[in-house]
């Protein structure tokens, strides 16, 4: 029997006659059984590759045909403007059988919800947090609310995967799955991963005996090959005025690295005459709501944007997709490619603008792993201690209580909490994060201080972030901005850059963390406080490649981009041994060992060599500075016997971890040290041990 037959007549008669199907795709054919079967599954597909239909056909089949009542499906996204965008799309499907969707988030408001709990919709759309908040709110009952869940849909799974959020969604789901009284079938959603397998493993958390089942098709017929071009352009002004020149009556969407830089290429281009919108996380939801859909709408205009609009939001057909400088890895790579090539007798397209060499080079060394078919393999974050902290006190919010001796069961086997959850829960005690009474323990005064603002609505955001104020233009609100952009001191008016236009400020509100403003006509800076990410051993490893003569294939480069290729070829030409690592010595002053291992490889390194590495040094993905009097005999000994070891962190870092002060300060300390090395790429780097010397 084939796939399309296996759904609920209804389904089948829309697909036939309201969108005018004459078949499924073959990701969403593959899925049709194993979902019916009530399999968890991992469903895998590029962007635009039908992905939501996969999960959704098959589930409102057995809606249907189970006589689901009440919110039966959860369908958990990372950003709101994704929910806000496939809530129309899911309600219409959900109609073909008198069913329904709503969706549920920080922007949702208190009319909507109070709808959402008295008419219960069957696919409610949420994120991890609302969910979270749902379950601790006095004005839900969750035993109510959630009583006939029997499946959650997670897009975008590999974004969770990545970071705490994952583990926090997981912890989520496990207490879920205790208030509805039943397993709850996970299906995950997401682009090509390097490691498939695992990662549904993961998204089964406490269940993982569960069947299981990837649904990855191969797909028939010949790969297009994409156009993928390389230029140097050096500086935001140049690449504006590429931009303002190429691919005039098209639509692009520019990435970027930063919510800084969309700000300064979005007045860039609007000065050159560009109709232009910006995207990132800092503008407010109206603001991006307004670009979005003025952009979906229009022919000749630029979005610029931050990983925001990376991740499946729909903004209508593009024709070129433009990166300043690189992605960090190749799996985000793919998701910005997979935005272009929709529309028939299209290609997907991608233009890189790097704005120096040492952008060029990590494109091209990402490009180099993407043409030989590598993609990174979704690792969580190890040790989430800081998620378990943060579960046991919102737990203790959803029930009122918690039983000493029984707390640990609504987690099951769930890797948030090892062997260090009794020293967590005993810190927590002493503290006064909990107050014991008998047999139970209940939210403690300390707790309240740190977290109880507005009903505890700090404890349910797992992001850490900055304090930043509130900009408004009149009554409306345009996005907000870092304390340190009102704090340094300036000449004249204080000018703000956000949204892409010019704001005078006129007034700043310290206690209520508002800034009010006016708009003028130029000028302004854009400025947030953040980390970059560094760089892995894979594709440092690849930008070596690429020094040694092996450009990446597929890729074009301009002439400016050969220029700039050539000229880091000679840069670095004694820092690459074609079979051995280099030790540079110059004649004056300390060595550099290039050990190309990637920057967390390289914290391990210094924390383990001590004696042979300058413990004060910035580290990058390349090299480190050795101490003085160290050379490739001293480096060669030291690696034959190295013991590994972690990271030293320092106090302010910790602070970084959300959370943080809910665990021992050493535990606290020992978390974030396993999170920033790798000793497995630490290890690649030495296990060769032959060693060159080059002045």
């Amino acid at each position: 029997m084939d796939a399309f037959s296996l759904l609920h007549p209804g389904v089948r008669y829309h697909l036939a006659n309201t969108l005018r199907w004459d078949g499924l795709r073959p990701t969403q054919a593959a899925a049709v059984a194993p979902i019916l079967a009530g399999e968890d599954a991992l469903v895998l597909a590029p962007t635009a590759g039908g992905k939501t239909e996969a999960a959704a056909f098959p589930l409102l089949s057995v809606m249907a045909e189970q006589d689901w009542e009440g919110v039966s499906v959860l369908y958990v996204c990372p950003l709101r403007a994704l929910l806000n965008n496939l809530q129309p799309r899911l309600h219409g499907y959900a109609q073909w059988l008198g069913r329904s969707a709503a969706v549920w988030h920080g922007d949702v408001g208190p009319s909507a919800r109070g709808r959402i709990l008295r008419e219960r919709p069957d696919i409610l759309l949420t994120t991890p947090e609302s969910l979270e908040a749902m379950l601790v709110s006095t004005k839900v009952d969750p035993r109510v609310l959630f009583a006939g869940v029997r499946a959650v849909v997670v897009d975008e799974v590999h974004a969770f995967a990545g970071d705490d959020r994952g583990w926090h969604l997981l912890a989520v789901l496990e207490r879920l799955s205790r208030v509805a009284g039943r397993q709850i079938q996970r299906i995950g959603l997401s682009a090509t991963v390097g490691n498939p397998d695992e990662l549904l493993c993961w998204l089964q958390g406490g269940f993982a005996d569960r069947d299981r089942r990837v649904v990855a098709p191969a797909v028939d017929g010949p790969a297009v090959r994409p156009d993928i071009t390389v230029d140097f352009v050096g500086s935001v002004p140049n690449a504006a005025t590429v931009i303002a020149s190429l691919h005039r009556g098209e639509k692009r969407l520019v990435f970027v690295d930063s919510r800084r830089r969309a700000e300064e290429l979005g007045a860039a281009l609007r000065e050159r005459g560009v109709t232009t919108f910006v995207s990132h996380s800092s503008l407010s939801a109206a603001e991006r709501r307004q670009s979005e859909t003025a952009f979906a709408e229009s022919r000749d205009t630029v979005i610029v944007a931050t990983s925001t609009l990376e991740l499946g939001i729909d903004v209508g057909d593009l024709d070129r997709v433009i990166q300043i400088g690189s992605p960090r890895t190749v799996a985000s790579f793919l998701q910005r490619l997979g935005r272009t090539g929709r529309r028939a007798g299209t290609v997907r397209n991608c233009l890189f603008l790097c704005l120096d060499e040492e952008q060029e080079l990590h494109a091209l060394g990402m490009l180099h792993c993407w043409a030989r078919g590598w993609v990174e393999p979704i690792t969580p974050p190890p040790a989430p201690r800081h998620i378990a902290a943060q579960q046991v006190m919102a737990l203790c919010l959803q029930e009122h209580r918690l039983g000493i001796a029984s707390w640990r069961h609504w987690w099951g086997s769930l890797a948030v909490f090892d062997d260090t959850a009794n020293e967590i829960m005993e810190f927590l005690c002493a503290e006064g994060y909990f107050e014991r009474d008998g047999d139970f323990l209940h939210i403690g005064p300390e707790a309240e201080r740190r977290f109880g603002r507005r009903y505890f609505s700090d404890l349910t955001a797992v992001f850490s972030a900055p304090p930043e104020f509130t900009v408004l233009a009149g009554r409306n609100e345009v996005g907000t901005v870092g304390t340190d952009l009102l704090v340094e001191e300036v000449e004249g008016p204080r000018v703000l850059l956000l949204a892409g236009r010019s704001w005078k400020v006129t007034h700043v509100d310290w206690q209520r963390r508002r800034c009010f403003v006016d708009p003028v006509e130029t000028g302004g800076k854009a400025k947030w406080s953040g980390l970059g990410g560094g760089v892995s051993y894979e594709i440092t490893q690849g930008m070596r490649a690429v020094l040694l003569g092996q450009a990446p294939s597929g890729v074009t480069l301009t002439r400016r981009a050969q220029a700039a290729l050539a000229e880091l070829r000679e840069r670095y030409g004694d820092a690459i041994g074609p079979d051995a690592a280099v030790v540079a010595l110059p004649s004056e002053g300390s060595g550099r060992w290039w050990t190309w291992a990637g920057s967390a490889a390289n914290r391990t390194l210094q924390a383990s060599l001590p004696t042979l590495v300058d413990p004060r040094q910035r580290i990058d993905e390349k090299s480190l500075r050795l101490l003085p009097g160290i050379g490739p005999r001293e480096v060669s000994d030291a690696i034959a016997r190295i013991v590994w070891q972690q990271p030293e962190v320092a106090a302010n870092a910790v602070a970084g971890l959300k959370f943080s002060a809910a665990l021992p300060p050493g535990l606290a300390a020992r978390t974030l040290a396993e999170r920033i090395g790798d000793p497995r790429g630490a290890a690649r780097a030495v296990e060769d041990r032959r060693i060159i010397s080059r002045t």
